[in-house]
């Protein structure tokens, strides 16, 4: 069964340190489907403006993304324009136009509402209810949100986490939306609302899970040249449910190994310009990125010689 994404699907003008990208392709279903994609099969629902130069998605319908969710509306599309400081932790929004996406309402179409997999990406909690009423029976929800949701519609939001499988947040939003500082208590304050699953995003520093059981770090892949962390969560998240679809599995073992897959999309994702990366691609450079997280984290302890 397909993995459903609803979200944005946007044009952005992104400005780094080391140049300038105009109209990239953006948006964060179309991150998060480029990444999912290169694991399990991916229904897209979103809209775009009559402006909006549709041979661009060619590569999703490629790679097995279906697009017949994606609505075209009359006026000019979701556009995006930041510049990010020299660190690229920092950035800053210079314009955002938000066109048809101001009125977007989520229509899955009847092919789509069996689907087992569903990520509700950053819109409106309202919006994202309003999905949940209209798919099946989905095996797994995971959902991302934002800082402005948290403050505008906290109480949707409260309303949406007790219907979630997953919960993936950065640090930022993680505190603001349960109050607490610490991270392992921030986790627990919202798996106690709803989700059993809670991945806290930390940019280059990697990401945390928490589970009932047990924690799990993921690190950041230390990459030599970074120009554009763009769309890093939405690919992050993309490379965590394409795993959990392809192994049809959501269990322990299995989600850790979603967490190195979400960060090696994550991090390739940033070595170029808005979602070039993810345009070429290839599944075996994903794996090979995995098996450089193995080589990086791996090692043996050495416990008799501890006890002499």
């Amino acid at each position: 069964m397909s993995i459903l994404v609803v979200g944005s699907v946007a044009l952005d003008r992104i400005e780094t340190p080391f140049g300038v990208a105009e109209n990239a392709l953006g948006g964060a279903a179309t991150y998060f489907a480029a990444a999912a994609s290169l694991f399990h099969p991916v229904q897209l629902v979103g809209v775009i403006g009559d402006d909006f130069p549709e041979d661009r998605l060619a590569f999703l319908s490629e790679r097995g993304v279906d697009l017949g969710g994606l609505e075209r509306a009359k006026g000019p599309s979701f556009f995006w324009s930041g510049r990010y400081h020299y660190d690229l932790n920092t950035r800053d929004t210079l314009e955002t136009r938000l066109g048809v996406f101001a009125d977007f309402k989520p229509k899955i179409p009847p092919q789509f509402r069996d689907s087992e997999w569903v990520f509700l990406a950053n819109i409106d909690p309202e919006l994202q209810l309003e999905v949940l009423e209209q798919v099946e029976a989905p095996r797994f929800v995971a959902c991302d949100t934002m800082n402005y949701w948290i403050e505008g519609k906290r109480d949707a939001l409260l309303q949406l986490l007790p219907r979630l499988d997953a919960l993936l947040v950065n640090d930022s939003e993680a505190r603001e939306l349960s109050g607490e500082y610490n991270l392992f208590q921030a986790a627990r304050w919202i798996r106690e609302k709803g989700p059993r699953i809670v991945v806290i995003k930390k940019g280059e520093h990697g990401a945390l899970l928490f589970t009932r059981d047990s924690a799990f770090f993921a690190p950041g892949f230390p990459l030599e040249e970074v120009f554009d962390p763009t769309g890093a969560g939405d690919s992050f998240a993309g490379g965590f449910m394409g795993w959990l679809g392809y192994v049809g599995a959501v269990n322990e073992e299995e989600l850790r190994r979603a967490m190195i897959y979400g960060s090696a999309t994550g991090s390739l994702v940033c070595e170029r310009f808005g979602m070039e990366r993810l345009v070429d691609v290839e599944v075996d450079e994903v794996h090979e990125r995995v098996r450089a997280f193995r080589r990086l984290t791996a090692f043996d302890h050495p416990v008799q010689a501890l006890h002499g």
